[in-house]
């Protein structure tokens, strides 16, 4: 796929972007143009096993002392992530659409603990989960560089956002869902006006790359060996950490956990923080931890075996928006720059968070609360912090394979039937 003269001149005018082109993440010495993107991964670095992400390169020099003090000397967040155009790549005009600027909530009275526990609320964005903020770039990138359409292969979150963001910008989307998949779900990417396909899960990543080379369609999730995905996306995900620390009176937090499977989330709000401290925003980066499904263990798999990525066997979860089975180097990368852990949760500890949480008024995926259940297992084993501690929680109740677990109780509509009721659930109905 190639980037005409006059699309990239086009997207230099679009975004005041101050990206310069693309890097290998686990070697800076490895660097390409910034047009086209390059999503099969690093060319020269990349094996028939194991395939190196890359990420966008920024010209930070360009970026004067005003500049920076107008980014982040702010005293509110900024309702859409476009406000932070310099330090992402070339934004579409059309997805200027009210993404970011999500909710952080004080949760600390459901923890045990002496210092504030915080909630990023990312089902605030417009499909509902993070995966806006990627697609923000990724979607834009693909329109940019004049793809036919976008591809992605997704359990939900991801497909519902990129078609979203496509119908935004005028582009058709194929969304290859895995075969079983909640059906709500499916109907809900399929209502932004995608073509969804359901395919068994080994094979979607084959329907994506026939879908690349036969169509030209630009993939915005993973066709990799292991997982690079596209180098754009995981830039839209260090507006978390901008924002975090604005609300957090313009300081970082002592430990953000993250949702992790295959470890853009987690890169790319690691990555946002590491720019803080290159500008001379903030002086530390806070510890970073990841929160995987325990019975898979993805990432704590790699780190052990010393691998820059490895692919495990498949067991039984319902999270199945971090299900994944594939790693990739981005988040292995992270865990050996941080001073944080990566955390295995099991589906019983993010249940019982996810209950927690709806009483609390946010009722999340269960894939969503992984961090809130990873940062009590820290808790319970004796980890402390000298500062704020918070939990990225990604994406609705709506999207949970289990969301009709909860079901009304039926009963008579006389007050006997009624009162009956509410005096089993615990509610006072006088004499």
């Amino acid at each position: 796929m190639s980037l005409s003269t006059e699309t990239a001149a086009a997207a230099a005018d679009l975004s005041p972007s101050l990206a310069t082109g693309q890097r290998a993440v686990h070697d800076h010495e490895l660097t390409y143009p910034l047009w086209p993107p390059l999503v099969a991964g690093c060319p020269r670095s990349s094996t028939e096993t194991v395939a190196y992400p890359l990420e966008v390169t920024f010209g930070y020099d360009a970026l004067g002392d005003g500049t920076v003090d107008e980014l982040f000397g702010r005293d509110t967040v900024p309702s859409d992530a476009s406000a932070w155009a310099p330090l992402l790549p070339p934004l579409h005009p059309g997805l200027v659409r009210g993404i970011g600027g999500t909710t952080l909530l004080d949760a600390s009275a459901l923890f045990d603990t002496d210092v504030p526990v915080l909630l990023k609320d990312e089902s605030r964005n417009p499909t509902w989960s993070h995966k806006d903020r990627l697609n923000l770039c990724a979607v834009s990138a693909a329109a940019l560089s004049g793809a036919p359409g976008v591809v992605v292969a997704s359990s939900g979150n991801h497909g519902a956002s990129a078609a979203a963001m496509s119908a935004a910008v005028g582009l058709p989307c194929v969304v290859v869902m895995s075969t079983g998949g909640p059906p709500p779900v499916e109907s809900f990417v399929g209502a932004y006006g995608a073509t969804v396909l359901s395919v068994p899960r080994a094979a979607r990543w084959g329907v994506v790359k026939d879908i690349v080379d036969r169509l030209g369609f630009q993939p915005v999730s993973n066709q990799t060996v292991t997982h690079t995905g596209h180098p754009f996306g995981p830039e839209g995900y260090k507006t978390i950490a901008y924002e975090l620390y604005i609300e957090l009176g313009r300081r970082v937090p002592a430990a953000v956990y993250v949702p992790a499977g295959y470890g853009e989330l987690l890169y790319g709000v690691w990555k946002g923080f590491e720019e803080l401290r290159t500008l001379g925003v903030a002086g530390t980066v806070p510890a970073v931890y990841a929160c995987e499904v325990g019975g898979r263990a993805v990432i704590a798999t790699a780190l052990r075996e010393h691998q820059p990525a490895v692919t495990v066997p498949v067991t039984p979860t319902d999270a199945y928006s971090v299900a994944t089975t594939t790693g990739g180097y981005r988040a292995t990368h992270v865990m050996t720059h941080t001073t944080g852990e990566v955390i295995g949760v099991e589906d019983a500890d993010m249940v019982r968070a996810q209950d927690d949480l709806a009483r609390f008024g946010m009722w999340q995926e269960l894939s969503g609360v992984i961090g809130v259940a990873g940062l009590r297992q820290s808790l319970a084993a004796g980890t402390r912090f000298e500062g704020p501690v918070v939990c990225i929680c990604t994406s609705s109740g709506f999207k949970d394979k289990n969301a009709l677990r909860y079901e009304p109780i039926p009963t008579g509509a006389d007050w006997a039937s009624v009162s009956a009721v509410l005096a089993g659930r615990g509610i006072d109905i006088g004499s």
